[in-house]
């Protein structure tokens, strides 16, 4: 599957035996963005909460990527199998679906995108939609293939910052990033990351959809001109999953997540800070 499809294509696709849709919208975001439709799903969906189960609970840190085995019994549990093809949305358009994408593809699953404007522009398509509802699903044989490749801690961050073998890019907004804003969790510094550029998420977005290839290819060749290896950081490892999937979309080989991200780096002592 191409990592990003439409509505049209979902509506097409739909009766696929195979087919898995994924609903990852969130209860509440930092960001300020309002659901359109709230208290609707697509017709089907099965939720996916990587808030609340599959996360490591052993983690002080939100949203963090949950052991390979965790994430392949929970996984299982929503019905999919190794032949599933998954579409994910969020009823805010683009927000919180690329991070489950992100987290399949680390987990070794190739065969899932995200579906582009989501749960917004499925219902403005009057295609098939429900009241928000649980179902249930049988038991899948779904097998996690962890790629530790593709995400960095903080001590690789920190190394990072003198060796420069990547570039940092953050997600968060202009004002967080220059500390100008205070971050809406408690204890945390503000700031960024030294050395690190920022590209805010809404930056390759449009009307809740990824800008087209063109330009969101012109929008990274003047972030990273010499098209070095990069690794996407924001505030909890959501929106850093954006831009992870941008970069796809125009076929950046060599990208990563910080996982931690900002909830982590600003309230560890003794690593630098700038503004």
């Amino acid at each position: 599957m191409k990592p990003l499809v439409s509505v049209s294509w979902l509506s097409e696709n739909f009766n696929n035996p195979n087919l898995i849709i994924l609903d990852a919208s969130p209860e509440s975001n930092v960001a300020n963005l309002e659901a359109q439709f709230p208290g609707f799903q697509i017709k089907g969906a099965h939720h996916f909460d990587f808030k609340n189960v599959i996360v490591d609970k052993e983690s002080d840190l939100p949203n963090t990527l949950p052991s390979a085995k965790i994430f392949e019994e929970e996984v299982r549990k929503q019905g999919i199998n190794t032949n599933s093809q998954i579409v994910v949305y969020d009823n805010l358009g683009i927000y919180t679906s690329p991070r489950v994408w992100w987290m399949f593809k680390i987990m070794g699953f190739e065969n899932i995108a995200v579906l582009d404007g989501g749960l917004t522009e499925w219902k403005n398509f009057n295609f098939q939609c429900e009241p928000t509802q649980q179902h249930k699903a049988k038991i899948g044989n779904f097998s996690a293939n962890y790629h530790p490749e593709l995400i960095r801690n903080a001590q690789q961050i920190l190394e990072n910052i003198t060796s420069e073998k990547e570039i940092v890019i953050d997600a968060r907004s202009k004002e967080r990033f220059n500390g100008t804003k205070p971050e809406s969790r408690e204890n945390l510094k503000s700031g960024h990351i030294p050395n690190s550029l920022n590209l805010p998420f809404l930056e390759v977005l449009k009307d809740g959809k990824f800008l087209s290839e063109e330009e969101l290819l012109l929008l990274f060749n003047k972030t990273n001109p010499n098209k070095s290896s990069m690794v996407f950081t924001c505030g909890s490892g959501i929106t850093a999953c954006i831009l992870q999937l941008a970069s796809v979309l125009i076929d950046y080989k060599t990208t990563s997540i910080y996982d931690g991200s900002w909830t982590e780096w600003g309230q560890l002592e003794d690593f630098p800070i700038e503004k």
